[in-house]
């Protein structure tokens, strides 16, 4: 279900925006429109929908326009045209005191610069939205001291803002943000201050955060592994367009031009790509219906040397090889089950290729795929995993 929808925004900058929109639905480039007509396009005709409990991560290098169309959800900046849903309610038509109303309930938005008020504790800071929501002092200070907890900063609510680190701040930032208890977390590069090390610890402590209080979440990036990491799902952005959105594994797979490519480029595919993107048909057996004769005509036709077993259920039961066959049959045996070598790597299908990589090595067999429920999904070969790291399809031979 969508939480927030975008439809067809327009941001232009200049003292006649409204006349510059056919210009750019008839193609002139953003850069002719400064040029000749002295008007900047942030945002360029863009839709997009966001989903309740969703990590939607917009992404582009400096002057794509993300941190245009971010406030343009909250309406920090009015679009030229078009329309910004909120649980179905059209944002750039509501009142000013409607909007006051939105951003004090619905959206909470945390900077890349901390925002925090220097002369308030740290106390104060997190419970100054709450303050703004009229909330008795009693109420808003438990609440304030329960987000202080819950970002790790218990014991700091008497410190001023610049006592704290950087990371820290931030965190008091995050905290701010949850205590108003907000549906929709905006957050404008606000992580991108912080040194290397404290990014990871963030972004961790997001992805933490995120799976208790499940918010729906814009989170606007210039770093592609960070939207790699923390996105469920991500548009990327030039020139005030979204160029393509998409699952990390859709991006990386199926880059939608030269220039997302490009961006992919030095991704480590194998922390992202997943056994379920490289995973190729299991030919098998159903261990209750098949005997030897079953095994090796089937192996046969298909040409392989070992197919995978499982009983009608699907759930999966093992391995069995046309030498194992060929022997119960040259001693006159039927009894498949005795034969079957449950002696098998297996994943699930969100097991990422990097932890595939040593259990294809260490076997002589490919790794087996399975659900929840041990349920055969398909298998993972040498060749897939190789093609999976260079962002290619795999073979689709069998064992």
């Amino acid at each position: 279900m969508s939480k927030l929808e975008v439809k067809n925004i327009y941001k232009i900058f200049g003292p006649s925006p409204k006349n510059i929109i056919p210009m750019l639905k008839d193609g002139v480039d953003k850069t002719k429109i400064l040029k000749k007509h002295r008007h900047s396009v942030g945002v360029n005709n863009v839709s997009l929908n966001v989903n309740e409990g969703e990590t939607f991560v917009i992404m582009g290098l400096s002057g794509s326009g993300k941190s245009t169309l971010i406030r343009c959800l909250n309406r920090l900046i009015k679009p030229t045209s078009g329309n910004v849903l909120i649980d179905d309610e059209d944002i750039t038509k509501v009142s000013s005191s409607r909007m006051r109303e939105i951003r004090r309930k619905k959206i909470a938005m945390v900077f890349q610069n901390f925002g925090l008020l220097p002369h308030k504790t740290v106390l104060e800071n997190v419970a100054f939205g709450l303050e703004i929501q009229n909330m008795p002092v009693a109420e808003r200070r438990q609440k304030a001291l329960e987000m202080l907890e819950l970002v790790g900063l218990a014991g700091y609510s008497n410190a001023l803002p610049k006592e704290l680190s950087g990371g820290m701040q931030q965190r008091v930032g995050l905290a701010r943000a949850l205590a108003t208890e907000a549906d929709i977390l905006l957050m404008d590069e606000a992580f991108s201050a912080l040194d290397p090390l404290i990014r990871k610890d963030m972004q961790n402590e997001l992805l933490a955060l995120q799976q208790k209080m499940q918010k729906t979440i814009v989170f606007i990036t210039h770093d592609l592994d960070e939207a790699l990491k923390i996105g469920d799902r991500i548009a990327i952005m030039k020139d005030g367009n979204i160029v393509q959105i998409g699952h990390a594994e859709e991006i990386l797979q199926n880059p939608a031009d030269d220039y997302v490519s490009e961006f992919t480029n030095d991704v480590n595919r194998a922390k992202i790509i997943t056994a379920s993107t490289i995973m190729r048909k299991a030919e098998s057996i159903i261990l209750e219906k098949s005997g030897v004769r079953t095994a090796a005509h089937k192996m046969k036709d298909l040409g392989i040397s070992s197919i995978f077993v499982t009983n009608k259920k699907g759930v999966f039961q093992g391995i069995v090889s046309i030498e194992q066959v060929a022997e119960l049959m040259k001693e006159g045996k039927k009894d498949l089950e005795s034969q079957v070598n449950a002696d098998v790597q297996t994943v699930a299908g969100d097991t990422p290729i990097d932890q595939i990589i040593p259990l294809v090595i260490d076997s002589k067999y490919p790794v087996a795929v399975v659900d929840s429920d041990q349920k055969l999904q398909g298998i993972v070969f040498k060749s897939t995993v190789l093609a999976g790291i260079h962002g290619k399809g795999g073979s689709n031979h069998h064992a």
